[in-house]
């Protein structure tokens, strides 16, 4: 089970990463001639009530200038190697493209709903994909692990006209599922800001091997004070010497990269100064404590 620290961490996160001005745009009914209407995009297996639910989280009503299009497992394969076409797609997403320079922004709207990913971790992995400047609204009608979302965006581009490079998105992928495995043992914030630390370290070191890439990984694991096993160490290296070998243009993935950073180690900042967080920490022990009382009470 994560630390109690991870949970309330994912919440606010997601809740606070984006303040609700950031996305007035979204929503002011004028259509964009240039960029396009927002997509909206949906998990092939959502029944009619819950498409109905995701509608409403995303904020799409009936009349509305979007375009909307149905992701399945078939897109999944198409954009990740070893994709199961069986797989089952219910989470969401509505995304509206933004001016050049205007970068990432997203909002998990279901955040109980989407338990494994982040919205940092979401931003990392769009960044590897080469996804830039958009706005993202991300929602499921049940648990999910979150993970179509992404294969539901990276279509969403594609039929903006966008092509898109498979290999990057391959390595997206792969890149969301090492997250979610650290995130087992690490709280989620950490992960998040340990991934956008080694990508900017490659960024800025252009390492030419496997074991430059395995020195800058130990390096910031060292610097944040993380642990990892053995096997999951390894996972990490092979997902940031596959990350190493793209086809990008690393000066400005640097500066996308320090934006992110900030925004993670802003976010980071507030929970640690946060009385209500801690607060919430301490209301958490002092229940388990007396629930333990009470069970041995009796």
């Amino acid at each position: 089970m994560k630390k109690l620290i991870s949970i309330v961490s994912v919440i606010m996160l997601s809740a606070a990463i984006i303040t609700p001005s950031a996305f007035a745009e979204t929503n002011s009914g004028v259509v964009n001639e240039k960029l396009g209407v927002p997509v909206v995009v949906y998990g092939a297996n959502l029944t009619e009530d819950q498409k109905a639910s995701v509608k409403d989280s995303l904020k799409v009503s009936d009349g509305d200038d979007v375009e909307e299009i149905i992701v399945d497992g078939n897109d999944l394969v198409k954009y990740v190697k070893d994709g199961n076409s069986n797989s089952r797609m219910f989470s969401s997403a509505k995304i509206t493209r933004k001016d050049a320079g205007k970068g990432l922004v997203i909002q998990i709207v279901t955040p109980d709903n989407i338990t494994e990913v982040t919205s940092e971790m979401y931003m990392n992995a769009m960044l590897t994909a080469g996804i830039e400047d958009a706005t993202v609204l991300i929602a499921a009608p049940k648990p999910v692990t979150g993970h179509s979302a992404l294969v539901g965006i990276y279509k969403a581009y594609e039929v903006n006209g966008e092509k898109l490079d498979t290999e990057r998105t391959d390595v997206a992928n792969d890149e969301l599922s090492v997250a979610t495995t650290l995130s087992e043992s690490v709280d989620d914030a950490k992960v998040s800001e340990l991934l956008t630390e080694i990508k900017r370290q490659i960024a800025e070191q252009n390492p030419v091997s496997k074991e430059e890439v395995e020195a800058i990984v130990n390096e910031q694991l060292n610097k944040l004070q993380i642990e990892l096993s053995p096997e999951d160490r390894q996972l990490l290296i092979d997902l940031m010497d596959r990350i190493r070998q793209l086809d990008i243009d690393f000066s400005k993935w640097s500066d996308q990269l320090n934006d992110l950073s900030k925004t993670i180690e802003d976010k980071i900042t507030e929970l640690a100064n946060d009385e209500g967080f801690w607060k919430k920490v301490k209301d958490f022990f002092t229940n388990l404590i007396d629930s333990v009382r009470s069970i041995f009470g009796n």
